[in-house]
């Protein structure tokens, strides 16, 4: 995996007159960066610190003058992990409600198109201030506004306490994320972007809240394409199970439920400290699961998202989606609970998924599991892992928007020969520096210790222009003469293959459609 994930954004180049924009709440002062303006943590709400943690998000409080929004803010409070390490010379507070614009420096007669990125790291994990993030490279080759938004995570985010009282709001994390996109509504254009061309995109539990939010009738309208990496649209809860996170978390917190009311003025340290354990515990007792995510609330989320795609409730949009070959396998090398990995959790995600689901018969779980023949050995624990977590999730989505809107469904199985030797593979998030086109350098970025370099910028190069036209005409057709780029239809599954030679395939997962069959299998 690149270290660039995880380095740095670059310095500022304080050449020429700084570039300033004017938001609602005020002026905005930003930095060069080559051809591109960037400003960093611009606020899109108010700071949600203390007895606002659990509370919608409310408009950013005005200023006078220009504010300097040259350096990170404070990122979203979180469990530090090797699965997403961030800079260490980041700051956690609660304050974490902004967003990052580049755009590129050079007038425009016609307004840009917006990219609005959303960051993964399963829900609980991440910042828009990840080096692998920086937009530059996209908002400099396509000539479009690069937006990535920080919200608020975990405990303070995905963490539904709802059942403990009226001021405990559930999916904070996808409100702040629709308060950003009325923010980019309201004041892209001041930045040189088109509030009307706007393209949500996302990775992993980012990818997650993209097709959460293509089913949320509060974020219709507020986006006009949409680009799922890698979702895993079937974890999402419903309240019975919420309650009883939330009661556990209660008792980490060593809480009783009268005294509930201390969450809003408690040091932020105690609930990030019990997040961490619960975070940790939830997915090892009940492999398959997470412990905070997106939930049935019947406001933002009537109902389970697999379920309003399939009711063609999803807004009509178009969609990119899909996932890597190897997701699984860098859950395996970082020993990460979050996915089960070894045949005995795989086992027990089974028997889990058959608990929640008494319609389906034991015929239909053998009928699934009789596609991994080598169930009982680590590789076929990942590729079930793989397919129960991400491949057949996107699928479902797939099939479903497919039926009313133009739908892409592309499998990244490009690999460096390092990341092959390393069996990883095109693991989980190894597709993002091909995405924002940030590779780290020659000297220490270990992907490319066994060469593949060349090669890997090719891809980059044409996913790129595939994102970036998606983004402007709603087509991932690149005009390089990349490989044509069919419709996802159910009666054929067209997909890009993407790799050194990008190839379309007309369902390539077909065992797997046939095992698992066209009814959603998630993890409520």
């Amino acid at each position: 995996m690149s270290t660039q994930f995880f380095q740095e954004a670059p310095g500022v180049d304080t050449r020429g007159p700084e570039p300033v924009a004017r938001t609602a709440a005020g002026a905005v002062r930003g930095f060069h960066d080559g051809s591109v303006h960037v400003w960093r943590s611009i606020p899109y709400a108010a700071s949600p610190a203390g007895p606002n943690r659990f509370s919608r998000p409310q408009p950013p409080v005005p200023w006078d003058g220009e504010r300097d929004c040259t350096e990170f803010g404070e990122i979203a409070p979180q469990t530090m992990g090797t699965m997403v390490p961030v800079d260490s010379g980041l700051r956690m507070g609660e304050d974490c409600l902004w967003v990052n614009v580049w755009a590129p420096a050079a007038a425009h007669s016609e307004p840009r198109p917006v990219m609005v990125w959303l960051h993964g790291g399963a829900y609980c994990l991440g910042t828009a201030a990840q080096g692998i993030y920086d937009g530059r490279k996209l908002a400099e080759t396509g000539d479009v506004v690069v937006v990535g938004v920080n919200y608020r995570l975990g405990a303070l985010g995905f963490l539904d306490l709802s059942s403990l009282g009226r001021e405990f709001v559930p999916n904070l994390g996808l409100h702040d994320q629709i308060a950003a996109l009325e923010w980019v509504r309201d004041n892209i254009a001041a930045f040189g972007g088109d509030p009307g061309n706007v393209t949500l995109f996302g990775e992993s539990s980012g990818a997650g809240c993209v097709t959460a939010l293509l089913t949320s009738p509060p974020a219709a309208g507020l986006f006009h394409r949409a680009i799922a990496q890698s979702p895993p649209a079937t974890s999402v809860f419903g309240p019975e199970r919420a309650i009883g996170v939330a009661g556990r978390f209660l008792e980490l917190m060593d809480l009783p439920r009268q005294r509930v009311n201390e969450l809003l003025e408690c040091p932020i340290d105690r609930i990030v400290e019990a997040a961490g354990i619960l975070l940790d515990e939830v997915p090892l007792q009940s492999p398959g699961r997470l412990a905070a995510a997106p939930v049935v609330d019947g406001d933002l989320l009537p109902t389970y998202p697999t379920d309003r795609f399939q009711q063609g409730r999803s807004h009509r949009v178009p969609l990119m989606i899909g996932t890597n070959r190897d997701e699984a396998s860098l859950f395996r090398l970082f020993r990460s609970p979050i996915m089960p990995v070894t045949p005995d959790a795989v086992n027990a995600m089974l028997k889990g998924v058959a608990a929640d689901h008494p319609e389906m018969s034991p015929e239909r779980i053998a009928e699934i599991t009789s596609a991994y023949p080598d169930l009982s050995k680590p590789r076929g624990a990942l590729a079930m892992s793989t397919d129960a977590a991400f491949r057949m999730p996107a699928h479902w989505v797939a099939d479903a928007h497919s039926r009313h809107t133009r739908t892409w469904m592309y499998r990244f199985d490009q690999a460096t020969p390092m990341l092959k030797a390393a069996r990883v593979g095109a693991g989980h998030a190894t597709e993002l520096p091909y995405v924002f086109g940030n590779f780290g350098t020659l000297n220490h970025d270990p992907t490319f210790w066994l060469g593949g370099r060349k090669a890997a910028m090719e891809v980059s190069g044409r996913m790129m222009r595939r994102w970036l036209a998606f983004a402007e005409h709603g087509v991932p057709a690149a005009l390089d003469g990349s490989k044509h780029w069919p419709p996802y239809r159910e009666s054929t599954r067209a997909t890009l293959l993407i790799d050194v030679a990008d190839r379309i395939v007309d369902d390539p997962d077909h065992d797997l459609y046939t095992a698992w069959g066209d009814q959603v299998v998630g993890f409520s």
